[in-house]
């Protein structure tokens, strides 16, 4: 189990860390959405469930705190993600040529 759960802790901080140099380095802000709503929301989900089979093991048991916190996290990452893409649309924030899908924006 111990080493279950070391996996996990790496996984979910190397996905982590990913998510957020892709943050700093995208050249546009459709490109650096991909970051925080990809990976790191796969990073947080590894180490929650690193938690879960921690506080299982040597904890006092299952609970169902941390498959509460991965369903909302999993749930609410990728609307967020929508809803600000919908509004760099509608607000019609510049991209860089490398961006793809531009022409499948349709116009108001």
């Amino acid at each position: 189990m111990d080493i279950l759960i070391s996996i996990l802790l790496l996984m979910g901080g190397v996905l982590v860390l990913v998510g957020s140099i892709g943050l700093v380095k995208m050249p546009d802000f459709f490109m650096r959405l991909h970051g925080p709503t990809k990976a790191t929301t796969l990073g947080m989900a590894c180490l929650l469930f690193a938690a879960m089979a921690y506080f299982s093991q040597y904890g006092d048991g299952f609970t169902l705190k941390e498959i509460l916190i991965s369903l909302f996290l999993l749930i609410t990452a990728p609307i967020s993600g929508y809803m600000l893409i919908k509004s760099a649309i509608h607000h019609r924030i510049d991209s860089t040529q490398k961006t793809t899908g531009k022409e499948n924006i349709e116009e108001d």
